[in-house]
């Protein structure tokens, strides 16, 4: 991007680029590694947390939410998921999963036949007023999600509006995401609201972000750049004989203070005890005593 187009109105630039902590293996999982974590919640403010996960046996058994909702991408083999709320099933490469926790929810993350699963999970915060809402589960499924293709440019949009098409999440913050796919040597002007905090989390590169280079592992943020109207930042894939992938999710600062108490995220730490007594006392339901899915 020309210095002439840094400096046109609703050109955006990037804050700060973040590396990938790759943490190894676990009592969960065979591979994890964090794109961002929930250190500096002010500086990702609505997001607070992508981590990246290869697993296959034992996963993520019956566990709690309360006080955000989460966006579960399915990067590669199958995720195998339950929860409180009866809904069970299998979720494939592409697929993506929107739980709203909100008051609370138990569920459990597991890969299909324990062979594996590769995901990618986004925490969202909810504003004060939101914490409490109902929960709620969205399948949002690769082959059901619009497309909209733009000279070697593919947008898989997930929630939000871009190029007058929307994606099937209903979110409870006015959030946009979508996967970005660029053929080598291409360019993208991607719009998003300029009220938005935007991340763009790089799964294969390199890419130049409004003329900064991001490579694989990394996430390039850009922080808002006005109250209203639309805005743009510029994509280049490098050159080279394989596409680039992108994850990118936008939203406006909520703004408020940050509590986190394990999977627990509310205002204050008084909330968080709460929610952990609320648990304890069965107060998001019984622990599900759902069988695993049968093998076809």
């Amino acid at each position: 991007m020309t210095e002439q187009a840094q400096r046109l109105p609703g050109h955006r630039t990037v804050a700060r680029v973040d590396d990938r902590i790759d943490l190894g293996p676990d009592a969960q999982v065979d591979q994890k590694a964090v794109f961002f974590p929930p250190t500096a919640p002010e500086l990702t403010d609505p997001f607070l947390l992508l981590v990246d996960d290869l697993f296959s046996s034992p996963g993520f058994e019956w566990h709690p939410h309360r006080g955000l909702e989460t966006v579960t991408m399915v990067l590669d083999g199958v995720l195998e998921h339950g929860d409180s709320l009866g809904n069970a099933g299998a979720l494939t490469t592409g697929d993506v999963q929107w739980m709203t926790a909100g008051r609370g929810i138990i569920h459990r993350e597991l890969a299909f036949r324990n062979e594996r699963a590769r995901i990618l999970q986004l925490w969202v915060n909810l504003p004060a007023e939101k914490k409490l809402i109902d929960t709620r589960y969205q399948d949002l499924l690769v082959t059901k999600r619009p497309v909209i293709e733009r000279d070697g440019a593919k947008i898989d949009l997930i929630a939000g509006q871009v190029g007058g098409a929307g994606g099937p999440a209903l979110t409870h913050w006015p959030i946009s995401g979508a996967m970005l796919t660029l053929e080598p040597g291409r360019t993208l002007e991607y719009q998003l609201p300029a009220a938005d905090r935007a991340f763009f989390a790089v799964l294969s590169g390199p890419v130049t972000v409004a003329g900064r280079t991001v490579r694989t592992g990394q996430t390039a943020w850009s922080d808002p750049i006005g109250r209203t109207g639309p805005s743009t930042i510029s994509l280049q894939a490098a050159d080279g004989d394989r596409p680039v992938r992108i994850l990118t999710f936008s939203g406006p600062p909520i703004r408020q203070p940050i509590a986190m108490g394990g999977p627990f995220v509310m205002n204050t730490k008084t909330e968080i005890t709460k929610a952990f007594t609320d648990f304890h006392a069965g107060k998001f339901g019984d622990v599900p005593r759902q069988a695993r899915l049968q093998y076809r």
